[in-house]
């Protein structure tokens, strides 16, 4: 089984009483994650129950709660011993955080549940199992993660780490950056080796993305106008989120677009990077940028009608996401800084960067008090630029 870097926070918590919660996007490694998990705890008084079947969503809507606890008994579980339940994709048990709450403060019960939807495991948990729980998230791999994957050989990863460009480096692992820019870092997309075969490995996960986790959260129809609308973001990621424009490409109104890419958001399809201001109220009325989780699913949905730069941009909004705080900065004369990281690092992207893009950055970071900036870049130039910081890097 190949290892994540969450999973020894993961196991750390299996530890603790509190309700380990490990949410994402459908298909991100969530259930692989809790049977690593199970791998590892030091008893075997556990069950591991998928509420995918049919059976363990009847047993868990009973509601007589003695009822659920005699059947767990008969599944093997002993109550008067410390004990595990995993649970998978709980979100499709209405009623399971109640159920969670009640043998949770009865019993000496350790719960390890994942779900898809962060609307669902935020609000639903907070009410219910509010002080009892943390809540993991998972995305697809980092590059970091990518790397090792594909049992790329490095002794030391972490002092390639945001170094400027490496020669040695960079042609070592080039092809496979190329490869996580194309094909995202999904882990079962990463592990084939096919390229048709990972093409059709994302069409089934926006497939079942849709007509599971989608479905969960809205009708049949929804569905629809949402597939017509993550089709439209795709070939405009990387830009401003514009309500108007969208209602007049989709035919669907503002308000429905604004709920659904909320629900989009929610359900880890994309993310929204808001604009760098000192002033709340400005940061709240300015408008949003947009990326999808994953460049594999943005290639898939896109096509051709996205530019290799805006791909790129989108690989490294995902990079910087996992690692960390990301905004964007725009003056009213146009002028922009890619993303502010962490509020306090300026980073401009480019393909092929070039002194002048070094430059530029420099400035406008200056003009807004920031002193960290770097470019990124994908590709060395011609003209032996070289003072940037490699996208491959970025870990």
């Amino acid at each position: 089984m190949k290892e994540r870097f969450i999973y020894a926070d993961l196991v750390s918590h299996s530890k603790k009483k509190q309700v380990t919660v490990i949410t994402g996007m459908r298909r991100v490694g969530k259930s692989t994650a809790v049977k690593y998990i199970l791998n590892h705890i030091d008893h075997s008084n556990y069950l591991y129950l998928d509420c995918e079947r049919i059976e363990i969503r009847i047993l868990f809507n009973t509601p007589n709660y003695g009822d659920i606890k005699n059947e767990l008994e008969l599944m093997g579980l002993n109550f008067s011993q410390p004990a595990l339940i995993a649970l998978d994709e709980i979100q499709l048990v209405e009623n399971l955080p109640s159920v969670i709450k009640y043998l949770y403060d009865t019993y000496n019960i350790k719960f390890i549940v994942t779900g898809s939807s962060s609307y669902y495991m935020k609000n639903q948990f907070s009410e219910s199992l509010a002080g009892r729980k943390r809540i993991f998230e998972m995305y697809p791999l980092s590059f970091k993660e990518f790397l090792q994957f594909k049992e790329a050989s490095v002794a030391d990863y972490e002092k390639y780490a945001w170094q400027p460009f490496n020669k040695a480096w960079y042609n070592n692992f080039k092809g496979l950056y190329a490869e996580y820019i194309q094909y995202g870092g999904f882990p079962e997309v990463v592990l084939e080796e096919e390229s048709v075969d990972k093409i059709e490995l994302l069409k089934d996960i926006i497939n079942s993305y849709i007509e599971l986790d989608v479905k969960l959260l809205a009708d049949y129809a929804v569905s629809e106008d949402l597939y017509k609308l993550i089709k439209v973001l795709a070939s405009r990621a990387c830009n401003k989120v514009d309500y108007t424009k969208l209602s007049s490409v989709t035919g669907i109104n503002r308000q429905k677009i604004a709920s659904y890419i909320g629900l989009l958001e929610y359900t880890y399809l994309i993310y929204q990077v808001a604009p760098f201001t000192k002033n709340i109220d400005k940061e709240i009325s300015r408008q949003t940028k947009l990326y999808f989780a994953d460049t594999g699913i943005l290639n898939v949905l896109a096509g051709v009608q996205l530019s290799s730069g805006q791909v790129f941009e989108n690989a490294i909004a995902a990079q910087l996401k996992s690692l960390g705080i990301i905004q964007y900065y725009q003056k009213k004369t146009g002028l922009e800084i890619d993303f502010i990281f962490n509020e306090d690092t300026a980073l401009e992207v480019k393909e092929t960067p070039v002194e002048q893009d070094k430059q530029a950055v420099e400035q406008r970071a200056s003009d807004i008090d920031i002193r960290k900036f770097f470019v990124i870049g994908r590709s060395t130039p011609n003209n032996g630029f070289v003072d940037f910081v490699w996208g491959g890097n970025i870990f």
